[in-house]
């Protein structure tokens, strides 16, 4: 077997495990849902801990499928990215920009918790988002609001409009791919079986403490907010990462100065996110 069909059968098995957790992660975010009222958020997610017949075990299969799904994705265009010369650059953007978005989706659920780390999420992601000169305040009113509208926009966001244009940009790539739970009996076994045992984080206000902790892919950033202004930590470097993607090709003769960037920006984040974990 050459390396070509090796590769492309690798990355066809992370996009496979991939959808195999989004599907999960759907399912269980539909029973979540239904006992979910943006209302009372906090309220809404410890009932479901404590007063809804099996709520624990749904929030807990959601919140850890959900983060299979992003991690397996993020192996998986990792693993076609020797592969982006196949695509043409509309549909190479495209692909990327799942990322973003699905981190969206992901970041939206950790803000729906309402909870220490929730709030604090919600309240870091506003800041930043209304740092953008112009259309900063507009941008916050499409995406959070939170401090007009409490978790109504989020709570749309989440489950209607990042996943329609998730759906959107991925559409053409998820075509390529056939998957059901019966192709995959021992993954899926594993996440319904792992999901039943811990419990989905929550975590109620410490009162005299006072660090603010966000979710696990936000940290490095967290880090970087401490040094530099909101813009500039929140929008530009992060930025910088998507827009070094969507010039990844091999076409591109800059390409292995991109691929350095990409790397070193990686290496990078990694190392402010251990740093702000060890000081949590």
């Amino acid at each position: 077997m050459n390396n070509s069909i090796h590769d492309k059968i690798i990355a066809i098995k992370w996009g496979e495990w991939s959808l195999i957790a989004l599907f999960i992660s759907v399912l269980s975010g539909l029973a979540v849902a239904f006992q979910y009222d943006p209302a009372t958020p906090l309220y809404s997610a410890s009932s479901l801990d404590l007063l809804v017949p099996f709520g624990d075990s749904f929030r807990a299969l959601h919140f850890y499928s959900s983060q299979l799904f992003f991690l397996f994705s993020i192996v998986h265009l990792w693993a076609i990215f020797d592969r982006a010369d196949t695509y043409s650059r509309s549909q190479w953007i495209r692909l990327v920009s799942t990322l973003p978005i699905a981190l969206l989706i992901l970041f939206t659920g950790y803000v729906l918790r309402a909870d220490s780390t929730g709030s604090s999420a919600g309240l870091i992601a506003e800041n930043i988002i209304t740092a953008i000169p112009g259309i900063g305040r507009i941008l916050n009113s499409i995406l959070f609001s939170i401090s007009d509208d409490g978790m109504k926009r989020v709570y749309i966001n989440h489950v209607i409009g990042f996943s329609i244009v998730w759906g959107v940009l991925a559409w053409e790539h998820l075509r390529k791919y056939r998957t059901s739970f019966h192709h995959h009996p021992l993954l899926t076994a594993t996440i319904l079986l792992a999901c039943i045992l811990p419990t989905a984080p929550f975590e109620q206000e410490q009162l005299g403490f006072f660090h603010i902790a966000g979710p696990w892919f936000f940290l490095g950033l967290q880090e970087l907010l401490k040094f530099l202004p909101p813009l500039v930590a929140g929008i530009l470097i992060p930025g910088s990462l998507i827009i070094a993607l969507f010039f990844l090709q091999k076409t591109n003769p800059y390409h292995h100065r991109i691929r350095t960037f990409v790397l070193a920006w990686l290496f990078l984040y990694i190392i402010l996110t251990v740093i702000e974990i060890k000081l949590r």
